[in-house]
């Protein structure tokens, strides 16, 4: 059973920054795409970002240029690393892991099989 948990959430000041962890309980990611979802209250939750095992990487619109993602070597943790944060980025965000083998990105919820429990990013103006 895969496990993933998310670390590193808390609350800054517009234009801070701030790095979320996630810890898989095996080395998923050398095979599995890992993403950032994040769910805003009364919202959807919406697609952030990806890397394909390969080390290809897609960001939604909103955060190119400000957020990057990466695993460590060992392919079993997945970062978020968030710059110029803005109030709207406030959200719970949830990592996951998808075992489908494409080129396509994947960007819907469905597509992601792996789901960790959350970690909430609040930015203050």
């Amino acid at each position: 059973q895969v496990q993933l948990v998310e670390s590193g959430g808390g609350l800054v000041q517009a234009g801070g920054s701030l790095r979320l962890s996630c810890a898989a309980s095996g080395r998923i990611f050398s095979t599995h795409r890992a993403a950032w979802f994040r769910q805003a209250p009364g919202k959807e939750r919406e697609f952030v970002a990806a890397i394909t095992p390969s080390g290809s990487t897609n960001y939604t619109d909103s955060v190119k240029g400000r957020f990057a993602i990466s695993t460590d070597n060992a392919k079993n943790t997945v970062v978020l690393q968030m710059y110029s944060l803005k109030p709207e980025d406030t959200a719970a965000y949830y990592c996951a892991g998808s075992d489908r083998d494409t080129w396509l990105p994947l960007t819907a919820r469905s597509d992601y099989k792996y789901w960790g429990g959350g970690t909430q990013v609040t930015v203050s103006l």
